[in-house]
């Protein structure tokens, strides 16, 4: 038994077969473009995901490695209970100073240098 055979005999019936072809095919396409759009869909995800994770373990790193620096500078201080946590409230935001250019060199300016570089740096914030 053939298609155009059964289109012969019964029209109706190979419309009917014709129809439902192209509704199987029709079928199968939309579950390939779906099935394809959902892997898209799982790989950028997956690829966000991922970077969300990295991102937790460098902010995770970050604070470790900023206690760890906090507990050094606390051991090497003569008086750790005078330093307090850092706290966005306790920062002071300073202007940068406007200076004159300085043309010559200022024998007074010289020697404030050399002082500055012969005190010792305190520990603290």
């Amino acid at each position: 038994m053939s298609s155009s055979r059964v289109a012969r005999r019964s029209p109706v019936l190979g419309s009917l077969h014709r129809v439902a072809d192209g509704t199987l095919l029709g079928v199968i396409t939309a579950t390939a473009v779906l099935a394809g759009l959902t892997l898209h869909w799982q790989h950028r995800w997956t690829v966000a995901f991922n970077q969300l994770e990295t991102t937790r373990t460098l902010s995770h790193r970050l604070t470790e490695s900023t206690a760890l620096l906090e507990q050094h500078v606390l051991r090497a201080t003569a008086q750790p209970q005078r330093l307090v946590p850092t706290k966005a409230s306790n920062l002071i935001h300073l202007e940068r100073p406007t200076t004159a250019p300085v043309t010559q060199a200022d024998p007074d300016l010289l020697d404030t240098w050399q002082g500055l570089l012969q005190k010792p740096i305190r520990p603290g914030y």
